[in-house]
């Protein structure tokens, strides 16, 4: 069992008591809703800086990481200036392989703030529900209210507990059952340089429902700037019997951001899930992905893709857990990295005793592009079921010396070779994206962010 061990209690000013009330009066969510983020707050309260003695943090280095220089900004203007996101980007230009996709909804959203969301009137008539936190709940909290920071434990550390308490922006997604969504949903969080995001994002999908949705985040200071930014948000997916849904996060704040975020899935009877990660920015980043499988024939596939540079430090703790029979997890994470940025996966799967005929594998391979980086990675299995089929496995090495010779001597440069071994060690994630637009955001990011390798 984890615990946090804590220092003494020290609540920043800009996460005080007075400051929720100023958040909770601007609300126009349910009073049910504030009343748990004031139940949050005291449990927050309560609660010192997590210690690097717990087990998710020890490989966590949050010496510099001061939560008094940030605070819960205003609401800014309607057409402020937002940071353009990688994805938002590529819908808008189409893909190589044809035209625009048509986006079925949209929510833009900016130091917590939403100042904008959209969807399709046609989904709307069949009961579809995409847009803003507090004003779906306020005005469907008989479909909601049970699932809102019922999925993620937002009582486990410090950091969870003030999400819970100070969360304010981010998304509702909630699809009827049988109803299909075929195009993809769209969210992109931003901040402004010193910002702060608490998003969190609710996805509900009925009984053999069926959407794909995509979020993002930008914005923020860059490393060694006085301005630089604060995420701590949350994302709980519900998935009913026989839905499926095709989720993508795409990490891609300025490398000045502190990211900090909870996300969980359940996954119902033979419903199915496609999770893909991207983790390309921030200061440092830590993360607790966790899958449970709590009906019979529940199946999640889980991909990362993960690219650090200069003194970037991710942390991502994933759990797939298995709470029912003759379900299926399929986890791949790939990381490569350069300079002296740092690594850390640590991934665990989970057997109950009643979950015979579990299929679970996990697997994280690593690339290093420098002598100065460092990857941690740490496979677990806690398994009580008898009947299983469950496997892990790692690997961490440098860029094959005679690959990059084989390339310069066919005329392409020393980046150019390093670029196209890199688009290789992704190409297995790559080929499990079914979104085009979103394979190729992702590998024209990291292709722009390699450099030779030393």
């Amino acid at each position: 069992m984890n615990t946090v061990t804590a220092t003494a209690p020290a609540t920043p000013a800009a996460f005080n008591r007075e400051a929720l009330e100023k958040l909770l009066s601007a609300s126009a969510a349910p009073a049910s809703i504030h009343q748990r983020q004031r139940a949050s707050w005291e449990r927050f309260a309560a609660l010192g800086m997590p210690q690097r003695n717990d087990e998710n943090w020890m490989r966590t280095d949050l010496r510099l990481f001061k939560p008094q220089g940030f605070g819960l900004r205003p609401r800014p203007a309607a057409n402020a200036a937002v940071p353009p996101g990688l994805l938002a980007e590529s819908f808008a230009a189409g893909s190589a392989e044809g035209p625009s996709e048509r986006l079925a909804g949209r929510v833009l959203s900016l130091d917590g703030h939403i100042l904008r969301d959209e969807l399709d009137a046609d989904l709307a008539r069949q009961g579809v529900l995409f847009g803003a936190p507090e004003r779906l709940l306020a005005e469907h909290g008989d479909l909601l209210h049970s699932h809102w920071l019922s999925v993620i434990d937002s009582g486990s550390d410090w950091f969870g507990a003030l999400h819970a308490a100070f969360h304010s922006g981010g998304a509702i997604l909630y699809v009827p059952p049988g109803v299909h969504v075929t195009a993809p949903l769209h969210l992109l969080s931003a901040i402004t340089p010193g910002g702060v995001d608490t998003g969190h994002v609710l996805v509900v999908l009925g009984d053999g429902a069926e959407a794909t949705l995509l979020t993002e985040t930008a914005g923020g200071g860059l490393a060694g700037s006085p301005t630089a930014g604060f995420h701590c948000g949350g994302t709980e997916i519900v998935v009913g019997k026989g839905a499926m849904l095709r989720m993508v996060n795409l990490q891609n704040w300025n490398t000045g951001v502190w990211h900090f975020a909870r996300q969980k899935a359940r996954v119902h009877a033979d419903g199915r899930l496609q999770w893909t990660l991207g983790a390309l920015g921030s200061r440092l980043s830590q993360v607790q992905q966790d899958v449970a499988l709590v009906g019979r024939g529940a199946h999640a596939q889980v991909n990362g893709v993960m690219f650090t540079e200069g003194r970037q430090q991710l942390v991502y703790n994933t759990l797939q857990h298995h709470q029912a029979p003759d379900c299926k997890s399929d986890l791949l994470y790939k990381g490569a990295l350069q300079d002296r940025s740092r690594l850390v996966w640590r991934g665990m799967i989970k057997v109950d005793k009643i979950a015979q005929k579990t299929d679970g594998y996990q697997r994280n391979d690593n690339l290093m592009l420098s002598t100065e980086a460092r990857a941690d990675s740490i496979p677990g299995l806690e398994i009580e079921a008898d009947d299983v089929r469950c496997t892990h496995g790692s690997t961490s090495g440098r860029v094959d010396d005679e690959q990059i010779f084989y390339a310069q001597a066919r005329g392409l440069t020393a980046d150019e070779a390093a670029r196209l071994v890199v688009a290789g060690f992704f190409q297995q994630v790559f080929d499990r994206i079914t979104i085009p637009p979103v394979r190729e955001a992702l590998a024209r990011a990291i292709g722009g962010r390699i450099r030779r390798v030393t």
